[in-house]
């Protein structure tokens, strides 16, 4: 009598058919790289690809996105391949999707959708999952006219975690008062953010940004001889990572925050601007780019619409170009040397150009501080001792009982220290 096989409760992985839209105007091989990309997230969030359409149309068909023959076509290819899903790699309305749902007779998933089911695998502390489950039911709320039979518990997979696995039943007003809940529990979680934001304010303050997979946490570990989770996946790491490490004489911060990825969700960009704050208080951008990317100008550009929406498009940044190990063509350093500037190129992984980007950045820093000077009664020691700390102090005098102090400063702590003299803070 043959050995019983174990018994396994795994499931198998779902099957997908990605579908991507070239409307008028657009670039087609624009599509077919965003449509790559799309496959990388749907492999992240550990489904199998199994095939791929596109579809060229002048403007979005209001009932399907695609059309009446696409759909019927791509339902055809659904069957056939035996495809458990189908992700559209654009933000579907709640009635596109439930329209394509009753034609496939399968699950019907956007970009959107995919990106937080990723989110809510890789959120680990309150925080991350606090604001992706709020995304999360932002994204729900207008769809919940939709028949989420395919969410139970017994079904799982793509889409189902997270709130999707709890909020089945609920009914707006429901899912209202929770949303509303959770953003006063961000609120509470950013008042804690911020006292520890003051408390750091005496550091200069770099923050790394870049698309996703970028080798952001990788430039970190570095730079800072710091062991912080690094893995070649999409979105490895959700919160705000924040090491110290030696610049020149002084001690500074190095913050590493989320990637940035093309469409990203506009609920999941609002929920994460808590932690995105780091970002908007630094002193410096990080920009990392991964220049083996084949697209990798088209990454920066996201990046750069993604600051500009968190009003940091202006704040002074060095371009990194990060793992040029894997670059052969020379040529291309030298135009980006040329066309970026201040830029430098690294390898993370290898060390190499490290002690460049630490010169560029004492450099920068140099450049972005102000000089200004105050005066105040000289019995004031608390308040000098914190200009010390906030400023390089570059002359004391005193005179009549005052002492004026001329300080080089961040702009940001040149505001708070005159703030303090004034009795603000």
């Amino acid at each position: 009598m043959s050995a019983r096989k174990p018994f396994s409760s795994r499931k198998p992985a779902e099957r997908a058919i990605l579908v991507g839209v070239a409307l008028y105007g657009s670039d087609r091989f624009h599509t077919e790289d965003s449509l790559d990309e799309m496959a990388q997230l749907a492999e992240t969030a550990g489904v199998i690809v199994v095939g791929r359409m596109v579809q060229a149309r002048q403007v979005p068909d209001p009932k399907t996105f695609i059309g009446a023959g696409k759909t019927k076509e791509i339902a055809h290819r659904v069957k056939d391949s035996r495809a458990d899903v189908v992700i559209f790699d654009e933000e579907l309305t709640p009635a596109q999707a439930r329209n394509l749902e009753a034609e496939f007779g399968r699950k019907v998933m956007d970009r959107s959708g995919v990106i937080l089911d990723i989110f809510a695998r890789r959120a680990r502390s309150r925080e991350a999952m606090t604001q992706v489950e709020l995304a999360q039911l932002e994204y729900l709320y207008p769809r919940l006219t939709r028949q989420w039979k395919h969410l139970s518990r017994q079904e799982g997979g793509i889409g189902t975690r997270g709130p999707g696995e709890t909020q089945l039943e609920v009914d707006r007003r429901l899912i209202r008062k929770k949303i509303d809940h959770l953003k006063e529990e961000l609120l509470r979680i950013e008042k804690q953010r911020a006292v520890r934001r003051k408390v750091r304010r005496s550091f200069k303050r770099i923050a790394l940004v870049g698309y996703t997979n970028a080798g952001k946490s990788s430039l970190l570990n570095a730079l800072a001889h710091a062991e912080t989770f690094v893995e070649d996946r999409l979105f490895a790491t959700l919160d705000a990572t924040i090491r110290q490490f030696r610049l020149e004489d002084e001690k500074a911060l190095l913050i590493d925050t989320v990637g940035f990825i093309r469409k990203l969700p506009h609920d999941l960009v609002a929920s994460f601007r808590s932690t995105l704050e780091e970002t908007v208080e630094s002193d410096i951008l990080l920009h990392v780019v991964d220049i083996s990317h084949p697209h990798f100008e088209r990454q920066m550009e996201t990046v750069v619409q993604v600051l500009g929406e968190l009003g940091v498009k202006d704040r002074p940044a060095i371009q990194v170009f990060n793992k040029i190990d894997r670059v052969q063509d020379r040529g291309l350093l030298a135009r980006l040397k040329q066309h970026y500037a201040p830029a430098v190129f690294t390898s993370a992984t290898r060390g190499f150009g490290l002690d460049s980007l630490k010169e560029e950045i004492a450099e920068q820093l140099k450049k972005a501080e102000v000089e200004d000077s105050i005066e105040m009664p000289q019995d004031r020691f608390r308040t000098m001792a914190k200009i010390h700390t906030l400023a390089s102090v570059l002359e004391t005098a005193f005179h009549d009982g005052l002492v004026r102090i001329r300080f080089r400063a961040t702009p940001d702590n040149a505001v708070r220290i005159r703030s303090m003299v004034e009795g603000d803070e």
